[in-house]
C-alpha cells in the first residue's frame, strides 16, 4: 500500500486552499499513491475565531468538492480536517473519501488542544470548538484504519481502542507548534506505533513564519516496530510511504503484545458501543 502525505501552506481562504490542494493530491496520485493525507486545518489558517467563521456542514459545498477531488484523483483521501458546523456548534473534522467520492468515515477531534506552557504558547481550541465522542476506524480494501486528530495521540488509550478495533494504521492530521513539536512529535508517534505495533502516519501543514501559528511541519510515517521510516522538515513536500503489513503481521507474531494484554486484571472499553 503506497500513501501519501501533504505537508503544505495553508492560505487565507478555503478556495485558494481547495485548489492548492487539488494540485499536490494529483500529483501524489501520479506518483502512485493509493491513499492520500491532508493536514490538520488545510482550509484556513489555525486560529481559534475562523473555525466557525469558515464552518460547513457535512455534504456542503467544501465537502462536495473534496469528494469531487477524491474521484478524480482515482484514490482515497483523508481530507486532512475542516471546521464543520452541526446545530451551531463547530468541530475540527476530518472526511474520509473513497476513489468514488464516497464519504465512508469522518473523525471529529475528541481530545482539544487547550494548553497554556510556561515561556511557549497559549491555545484555547475550546473557545469555539467543540469535542467530538467516538472513535474512527474505517474499511479500505488493505484492512482497517484508524484516525484521530492532532492533540488526539496524546491520549494512549485512544490508539490502543484503534488497534484492538483492527486498525493497521493510524492516520493523524495534526498541525504541532514550535514548542510541542521538538519535543514531541517525533517521540509520541515512535511511542503509538511501537505500543500499538501499527503504522502511523502524521500529515502537518507546511510551516509559514508570517502566520500566526507556527506549524512544526515534520510529516512522518513510522513502524510497527517503532521506527521512523521517513519524515519530512518544515518545507512544503510530500511524504510517500509503502506499508508492509506482512512486516507488521510478523512483528505482532514474533512480539505479541497486544495478546498478552493481562485482560484479567486491566481491560480497556469503547464506552460509545455500551451506548448504542
Amino acid at each position: 500500500m503506497k500513501i501519501a502525505l501533504i505537508q503544505m501552506k495553508v492560505g487565507a481562504t478555503p478556495q485558494e486552499n481547495l485548489a492548492h490542494a487539488a494540485q499536490l493530491v494529483a500529483e501524489a496520485a501520479q506518483a502512485g499513491a493509493e491513499l492520500v493525507s491532508l493536514p490538520e486545518m488545510f482550509c484556513c489558517p489555525y486560529e481559534t475565531p475562523n473555525f466557525p467563521k469558515f464552518a460547513e456542514a457535512e455534504g456542503g459545498p467544501f465537502h462536495q468538492s473534496l469528494a469531487a477531488l477524491a474521484k478524480e484523483a482515482g484514490v482515497y483521501l483523508i481530507a486532512g480536517s475542516v471546521p464543520e458546523d452541526e446545530d451551531g456548534k463547530t468541530y475540527n473534522t476530518s472526511y474520509v473519501f473513497d476513489p468514488a467520492g464516497n464519504c465512508i468515515a469522518k473523525h471529529r477531534k475528541i481530545h482539544l488542544f487547550d494548553i497554556n506552557i510556561a515561556g511557549g504558547q497559549k491555545f484555547m481550541e475550546s473557545e469555539t470548538l467543540t469535542a467530538g465522542s467516538r472513535p474512527t476506524v474505517f474499511d479500505t480494501p488493505w484492512g482497517k484504519m484508524g484516525l484521530c486528530i492532532c492533540y488526539d495521540i496524546r491520549f494512549p488509550e485512544l490508539a490502543r481502542l484503534l488497534a484492538l478495533e483492527g486498525a493497521k494504521v493510524i492516520f493523524i492530521p495534526a498541525a504541532f507548534n514550535m514548542t510541542t513539536g521538538p519535543a514531541h512529535w517525533e517521540l509520541s508517534f515512535r511511542a503509538r506505533a511501537l505500543d500499538n505495533q501499527v503504522y502511523m502516519a502524521g500529515c502537518a501543514p507546511a510551516r509559514d513564519l508570517t502566520a500566526s501559528y507556527h506549524s512544526w511541519g515534520h510529516s512522518i510515517i513510522t513502524t510497527p516496530w517503532g521506527e521512523v521510516m521517513g519524515q519530512l522538515e518544515e518545507e512544503e513536500g510530500i511524504l510517500y510511504g509503502a506499508l508492509d503489513f506482512a512486516r507488521e503481521d510478523a512483528i505482532r507474531e514474533q512480539l505479541p503484545l497486544l495478546k498478552h494484554r493481562r485482560t484479567d486484571l486491566y481491560e480497556l472499553k469503547d464506552l460509545t458501543k455500551e451506548v448504542n
